[in-house]
């Protein structure tokens, strides 16, 4: 088993910039070859994929956040980053970390994770 915690998550204008935390524990020896992600969710959508990291440091993003997000892990302090900047009231959601243990992210941003974080809500006002 592989617990998650987000942290990092509040309310910003737009325009500002908040970084996601996401720290593992539990079965976590083969942190550095898992697949990592962040997904958000707003309320009455459905549960997009924002970006993903798999174990060769390969990063995928969707579109409407390309150049603004940035994914990264810290594999020693087994730690998922999301740093958001120029945020937009419509990237407003709540945030999950997510993990499987597979050294590649198969199916992009699509891919379907084994383990789940609480989720942390990120809040644009414009």
């Amino acid at each position: 088993q592989v617990q998650l915690v987000e942290s990092g998550g509040g309310s910003v204008q737009a325009g500002g910039s908040l970084r996601l935390s996401c720290a593992a524990s539990g079965y976590t020896s083969g942190y550095a070859r898992y697949c990592m992600g962040w997904l958000r969710q707003a309320p009455g959508k459905e549960r997009e994929g924002v970006a993903i990291i798999d174990s060769y440091g390969s990063t995928m993003y969707a579109d409407s956040v390309k150049g603004r997000f940035t994914i990264s892990k810290d594999n020693a302090k087994k730690t998922l980053y999301l740093q958001m900047n120029s945020l937009k009231p419509e990237d407003t959601a709540m945030y999950y970390c997510a993990a499987d243990m597979d050294v590649y992210c198969r199916a992009g941003l699509s891919h379907r994770f084994d383990y789940w974080g609480q989720g942390t809500q990120v809040t644009v006002s414009s």
